[in-house]
């Protein structure tokens, strides 16, 4: 089972440092659910520390295009 928790506060962490270094983008943008998942799925895969999957999200957004 995925602990909803990590995940929530490496989303959130991810997604607010994200949000200021991006300020183009809309805090309601698509990209955050994109980044829920994405985490979700590093956790199943064994990252399990908040700091690790905050990190993973970050790269993450950086690797998505910019328009979706």
């Amino acid at each position: 089972m995925v602990d909803e928790t990590l995940v929530r506060k490496a989303v959130d962490t991810a997604w607010t440092v994200y949000l200021a270094t991006h300020r183009d983008v809309d805090a309601a943008d698509g990209r955050r659910c994109l980044l829920e998942r994405h985490l979700q799925g590093r956790l199943e895969a064994s990252q399990s520390e908040a700091e690790e999957l905050t990190c993973s999200g970050l790269a993450y957004l950086d690797r998505l295009p910019k328009d979706e």
